[in-house]
């Protein structure tokens, strides 16, 4: 796990502690790093490397001024699909509908992602851990909160770029088939 704050990194690691003593090889790849991943995540994976990517409760920048702040945006989100391998899953999960009607909307703007829907979820060992077992899922869970999540699959590259090339204008395709035959 990358995350900002220092507290909660403790907590994290302190917990993975308890889970490594209680059943030694359950945590054994698991540990947590304190860093800004907005800034430095493509610094720890290279291309395709990772198969998840989780977003779990992140802070919601209210203000409009502070969505730039947001942990999911176009810039950072073609980071994440340069991270996640073809077919590699992004899973987003929030206590604020406001935040969870953004990540939809963006993530369904970019080109790299396609949402699986809800119905094939359905026994997704990753859903309910991530909405019934995380630290923040059990405390809405405990406020009767709601808990709004979303999948996007990361699509291959080959049909991202076959689809820009099709909205690109004809002068493009012209130069790039004359390139083609030289």
């Amino acid at each position: 796990a990358l995350e900002i704050r220092a507290k909660v990194c403790e907590f994290v690691r302190l917990r993975i502690q308890e889970m490594r003593k209680e059943s030694p090889p359950r945590a054994e790849n698991a540990n947590v790093l304190k860093t800004n991943a907005m800034k430095y995540l493509p610094h720890f994976f290279h291309k395709g490397q990772l198969e998840k990517i989780f977003f779990c409760f992140p802070d919601p920048h209210f203000k409009a001024k502070n969505h730039r702040r947001r942990i999911v945006s176009e810039r950072l989100l073609t980071e994440y699909a340069y991270l996640l391998a073809e077919g590699g899953l992004l899973y987003a999960i929030t206590d604020v509908e406001e935040l969870h009607h953004w990540h939809v909307a963006k993530l369904t703007e970019h080109p790299s992602f396609e949402r699986i829907p809800d119905d094939e979820l359905v026994g997704d060992v990753t859903v309910a851990a991530i909405t019934n077992e995380t630290e923040e899922g059990k405390k809405v869970e405990r406020a009767n909160g709601k808990k709004f999540l979303c999948v996007f699959r990361r699509r291959p590259d080959a049909v991202v770029i076959r689809e820009m090339k099709q909205s690109w204008p004809a002068w493009m395709g012209e130069n790039e088939e004359k390139e083609d035959e030289e």
